[in-house]
């Protein structure tokens, strides 16, 4: 007959025991927690460091271990603000976001920093006024303001860095002067996915040239003194500001029916630095206004070379027609300069003497009326 031998229960716990039960657990030193293969124990990791397998990782291990209702929110990464000293990328990021085609913001983000492109269809073409190497010149009427403005539609090919970069540089000078005998520049119109580019002016009746080319039209002295006062002024403001306009014309010189009178066109300009000589091309300046030393292929050069061209303007509007047309360069063309020994020998003469031979001839003048006024009133 079989029997069962049961284990006698024990007694259930007193609260001596229990007491000492816990120091027991207080006492005991801190293991790690057995955990599976290959896994890092949680408690293992220094609570400073990112624990790797918590559910958001990047988090760190204080907050994971905190209770769902202490946990504090996540810090998000603030975005990197424009306005600051941030990277290029992140300017260019803005521009293209406000507009701006990639390519122009890569090319030319100084130039247009702070600017928000203007859509093509707010604007209403009206004729075609002008017609240059590198653009074209249209009269055109805002639609949003009524106003009647200039559009120039400059020519580059935007996969050529060396075309985009003159585009760009004669929009940064043009933002740079601000003058009233300067043309302004009022903003600029295109669109992220466009290839072409308008840069949008205050509307001018008038050029220099086309108003000296009609046979109506005669300068008086006080009115070429007012032009040519306009014209030295605003070319002293660019100098002022290190820029070389190189290309000053009598079409490049635009006036309103209020006489006011604005240099324009800076895509030949460029900045200069009169402290440091560094080469620049001599193959500026339209012919006709060119100075000697660009003729002679000089590359070091300052605002002697616009002062050459405002003098040309100034004996145009005098004489009424361009003191030095040519098709071809001057020094460079037949008849070839000839050797200096091959000129003739001059009788000695001074500017003194020069002086002394006129007030001879008037001496002689005032003689010659005097005997007459005698002999007729014998």
């Amino acid at each position: 007959m079989g029997c069962v031998v049961a284990k006698e229960a024990s007694p259930p716990p007193t609260t001596a025991s229990l007491d000492r039960r816990r120091r027991g657990q207080k006492k005991q030193p801190a293991g790690p927690t057995p955990v599976a293969s290959g896994q890092k124990a949680q408690d293992s990791l220094p609570g400073a460091e990112i624990a790797a397998d918590a559910p958001y990782a990047g988090v760190r291990k204080e907050e994971t271990e905190q209770s769902p209702g202490e946990r504090r929110p996540r810090r998000r990464r603030q975005r990197p603000d424009p306005r600051l000293s941030n990277p290029p990328g992140h300017v260019r990021g803005e521009q293209v976001a406000a507009g701006w085609p990639a390519w122009l913001s890569h090319a030319a983000g100084e130039a247009i920093k702070g600017w928000t492109p203007r859509r093509a269809d707010t604007f209403e073409k009206i004729d075609k006024i002008g017609q240059g190497t590198y653009s074209n010149v249209y009269k055109a009427r805002d639609v949003l303001t009524g106003k009647i403005v200039a559009l120039k539609k400059v020519r580059f090919d935007n996969m050529e860095p060396e075309s985009v970069k003159f585009m760009a540089r004669e929009i940064l000078i043009l933002r740079h002067l601000d003058h009233p005998n300067v043309v302004k520049l009022e903003g600029l119109v295109t669109s992220r996915m466009s290839c072409s580019l308008y840069l949008v002016f205050e509307y001018m009746e008038h050029d220099l040239a086309g108003l000296a080319a009609s046979l109506t039209t005669k300068f008086t002295e006080p009115q070429v003194k007012c032009y040519m006062h306009q014209l030295l002024s605003g070319l002293e403001h660019c100098h002022n500001n290190k820029v070389l306009h190189r290309d000053i014309k009598g079409s490049n010189l635009l006036l309103d029916n209020k006489g006011l009178l604005k240099i324009a066109d800076f895509g030949l300009a460029t900045f200069f630095d009169p402290n440091r000589k560094h080469p620049m091309t001599s193959r500026v300046i339209t012919l006709w206004y060119r100075p000697p030393e660009l003729l002679l292929g000089a590359t070091d050069y300052s605002v002697g070379v616009d002062l050459w061209s405002a003098g040309c303007i100034l004996a145009e509007l005098l004489s009424g027609k361009p003191i030095m047309p040519g098709r071809t360069e001057f020094f460079n063309t037949a008849p070839y300069a000839c050797d200096p020994s091959s000129l003739p020998q001059y009788p000695p003469s001074k500017e003194m003497d020069a002086k002394l031979r006129v007030e001879e001839a008037k001496r002689y003048m005032i003689d010659t009326i005097l005997v007459s006024v005698v002999y007729m009133r014998v």
